[in-house]
């Protein structure tokens, strides 16, 4: 499991006032990966955890997958035969939550989200807001609905590398018509270059 250790952009402030010893969120994570990756955990929590591959043993990863809504850590200790739980309290990581959402109508992809704190559990208040901020992060991420399949056609042909004349006598048209399929694909995807565009499109599903 690769980490991206990013901000929560607008939310950043909020999630680290509850949660002030760290948090990491998986948003739209498909049949694998997800399309992004917040950590903001402990460092050493984060060595401690890949050098004994606790992610397959995590019972929280578990419930991430399976489940909707929010948890608490304390409720999940009974099915966590290996102690992942209880070796985070070691390192000092003593409460946590996590919370997950899907896609409407329970199809498709999901965003899960962990938080911690030391020094008490997080209140049914505290639990609903950070569901919340996970579920807007989800919808954020979205791939675009108004991409089209000549836009889509065009970025899977620079993902396979071919140049712009390469893809212009492929499809039969001008260059000057794939840079403006180019040009629409990037500013829909929000990416700044076509490759980038190409990288998202993958990501989303969408070539």
């Amino acid at each position: 499991m690769s980490f991206v250790f990013a901000s929560t952009g607008d939310y950043a402030q909020e999630i680290n006032k509850v949660a002030p010893l760290g948090h990491h969120i998986a948003l739209r994570v498909g049949f694998a990966f997800p399309l992004e990756e917040i950590n903001a955990l402990p460092r050493k929590w984060l060595q401690h955890y890949a050098a004994n591959r606790m992610v397959v043993q995590d019972p929280v990863f578990r419930w991430a997958y399976a489940k909707t809504g929010t948890v608490r850590w304390s409720e999940l200790e009974q099915f966590d035969p290996f102690g992942v739980i209880a070796q985070a309290k070691d390192f000092g990581l003593n409460y946590g939550v996590s919370v997950a959402c899907i896609d409407e109508g329970g199809q498709g992809v999901r965003s899960f989200g962990s938080f911690l704190r030391g020094d008490r559990e997080f209140t049914d208040d505290e639990m609903a807001m950070l569901l919340d901020r996970v579920q807007r992060l989800h919808r954020r991420c979205m791939p675009p609905s108004n991409i089209t399949f000549a836009e889509t056609e065009a970025l899977s042909m620079i993902g396979e590398g071919m140049r712009l004349k390469q893809i212009a006598h492929e499809l039969g048209v001008t260059e000057g018509a794939v840079k403006q399929r180019l040009k629409n694909a990037k500013s829909k995807l929000g990416a700044n270059t076509s490759a980038q565009a190409a990288s998202l499109a993958r990501a989303y599903g969408l070539i």
